[in-house]
């Protein structure tokens, strides 16, 4: 049975580190955003709000995710994923474990045992697939948090907003008093 050494934690090159870092990154963002549906027809780059006026051929965000909130979406199920697994998904949709298995082994050719050759291959697709989970997990990371500093500064400029409307109303019912209080002598 293989231990998992405890210095793997202090390494941050290793895929544990990566893996923990996103899973922080994904419920920090899920802590900080309270009303997901805020996101809705927010554009993922601040700039694709400019670059979509300028040029009305396009739209401003290429990715399949239109608005944060699809992006915010897409991000708690890959983190979903990766809590529960593929397979709590795919079981969900109605086949047994053993069908899944099955349905596998068929669509896999049969090839008997592997030769040495393929050995080597398998330890170069895997260090290809690990480069490739490390990218895709430090990109990952890197848009959750920014996803959730977006949303902090979104809900910023509303409360900014809210503010300075209840300073305006303030200032109005000041006038109002004191051109109340100025011109009672006629009334």
């Amino acid at each position: 049975m293989m231990q998992i050494n405890g210095d793997s934690s202090t390494n941050k090159h290793s895929l544990i580190n990566v893996m923990h870092r996103f899973m922080a990154a994904a419920n920090n963002m899920d802590e900080t955003i309270m009303v997901p549906s805020l996101l809705r027809d927010l554009p993922l780059d601040e700039q694709a709000c400019s670059q979509g006026e300028a040029n009305n051929n396009e739209p401003p965000c290429s990715n399949k995710q239109r608005d944060m909130y699809e992006h915010y979406l897409l991000l708690k199920s890959i983190k979903n994923d990766m809590e529960w697994g593929l397979l709590r998904r795919e079981m969900s949709s109605g086949a047994s474990f053993l069908e899944m298995a099955v349905k596998q082994e068929e669509q896999q050719p049969v090839t008997g045992a592997l030769p040495l050759d393929d050995n080597a291959d398998l330890e170069r697709q895997f260090h290809y697939h690990l480069r490739g989970l490390f990218g895709v997990l430090s990109k990952l990371t890197l848009q959750a948090d920014n996803l959730t500093s977006r949303y902090k500064r979104e809900i910023g400029r509303a409360q900014k907003t809210y503010k300075t409307y209840q300073i305006d109303q303030r200032r109005e019912y000041r006038l109002m008093d004191k051109w109340t209080n100025d011109n009672m002598f006629f009334f």
